[in-house]
């Protein structure tokens, strides 16, 4: 009999575990609403956690709409089953630790009283790591309620071992989760020096009189933004001329992911914000407004929406420190300060065009981007190892969690063989 363990992770089950249905194990909350406001304890689930969110600043709730939510009690795992096929990042369960409420659109499941929910919680974990949840939702299937669940067979360690596993991993990944924060940090302070340094290249030369700069207008032939294909009665295409979004615009770079296309007939319609070599693009409507970049030569050719603004220079040697000074610090205070404000940041080609940035003479100019190239890729190395190590450790943690929970590691001397500490001395000699 093949249990669902060994199905989705390849693993053998100790031979002293035990079988039983998955539906035996795990039940759905039945007749829980917040009829009355009976709780006011506003719970959400983020990242694989549930956390307490103030009820009060709950943005987009009205108080009177926590009544149709559902009261959920310590030792419930809460499981959000939406959305499978579009969302495959983010962690779709997490334990229960304090008695609060909770959007009625996820499963609240009650664990058998002979099981300790905390294991369960790390064993449906390991489950949506190995992605078990999506081809629940195959297809168009976009979400599906834990009753859909197949009613499979899991091995199950008796009470006592579960509480060994669970008490293990919670000290382990702890360790980790405290390693990554670490390094989290780390990488918020590189970059902090990075924009100091960057700010000091730029604007330092400007305010100490070594270097002239302009309004953003006076620089440009051309402001302007893109259109939506669909305004001018077109569609969207699978493969043709590049057609960027927001999205495609991050940390100065244009990115090639994800790839959208419209028509050569379309790009030729929407001729007015067909795109040139050396134009500086920049986001000016949504959550990320202010990033820029600039589109290179093998970009072209390509359009755009009406969410990016391209600025297109007299001088084009200026393209990378325009640029690179929209993202300071100072040029985004006056982002900030001037975007309209409702519900996202919208920048408007006016007050684009009357950004100040600096203007140097070409041989200046030249000299300036090769020290930004310079310092970029400084820092670009030193965050990329610092990911690169997070992502270990992550790896670390996911394969950690799905080896406890399937009888894979002996919890027991785990720790005196000192296998956690080798693994994460590895990890930090390999990115030190």
């Amino acid at each position: 009999m093949i249990t669902l363990q060994e199905r989705v992770h390849g693993t053998t089950p100790p031979t002293d575990w035990r079988l039983n249905k998955l539906h035996n194990l795990f039940r759905v909350r039945k007749g829980t609403k917040n009829t009355g406001m009976r709780e006011n304890n506003l719970l959400s689930l983020s990242y694989g956690r549930i956390i307490r969110k103030d009820i009060d600043s709950a943005e987009g709730l009205l108080p009177e709409s926590f009544e149709t939510y559902q009261i959920v009690e310590p030792g419930n795992i809460v499981m959000r089953l939406t959305d499978l096929q579009n969302d495959k990042r983010s962690l779709r369960q997490g334990l229960v630790m304090q008695r609060g409420i909770i959007t009625s659109a996820y499963d609240a499941l009650e664990v058998d009283k002979d099981s300790d929910p905390r294991f369960w919680a790390y064993a449906l974990l390991a489950l949506d790591l190995a992605k078990y949840y999506y081809s629940l939702g195959g297809g168009v299937r976009q979400s599906v309620k834990f009753s859909d669940f197949p009613n499979e067979w899991l091995a199950t360690p008796d009470a006592q071992t579960q509480k060994s596993i669970a008490d293990f991993l919670d000290r382990e990944t702890a360790r980790i989760d405290q390693l990554i924060e670490k390094k989290q940090r780390l990488v918020v302070l590189v970059d902090e020096k990075r924009a100091v340094e960057t700010d000091k290249m730029l604007f330092g030369r400007v305010d100490e009189g070594l270097m002239q700069a302009s309004k953003l207008k006076f620089l440009a032939k051309t402001i302007s933004k893109g259109t939506t294909p669909s305004t001018l009665g077109a569609e969207m295409a699978s493969e043709g001329v590049r057609f960027l979004r927001a999205e495609n615009i991050w940390f100065g770079i244009v990115t090639d992911s994800p790839q959208h296309f419209i028509s050569d007939e379309t790009h030729q319609i929407m001729a007015r914000s067909a795109l040139e070599e050396n134009d500086v693009l920049v986001v000016i409507a949504g959550a990320t407004t202010g990033k820029s970049a600039v589109i290179r030569k093998v970009q072209i050719p390509a359009n755009t929406n009406q969410a990016i603004s391209f600025i297109r220079l007299w001088k084009p040697y200026l393209a990378p420190i325009v640029s690179v000074a929209i993202q300071t610090r100072r040029v985004q205070q006056e982002i900030r300060l001037t975007s309209v404000q409702s519900a996202q940041p919208n920048l408007a080609m006016e007050d684009l065009g009357n950004l100040t940035v600096p203007a140097p003479e070409k041989n200046e100019a030249i000299k300036i981007i090769s020290e930004l190239e310079l310092s970029d890729k400084k820092y670009r190395t030193l965050t990329d190892r610092v990911s690169n190590s997070i992502n270990r450790l992550r790896e670390l943690r996911s394969g950690l969690i799905t080896a406890a929970v399937t009888g894979q590691v002996d919890v027991a001397t785990w720790g005196q063989k000192g296998r956690a500490d080798r693994c994460l001395d590895q990890i930090e000699e390999a990115f030190a």
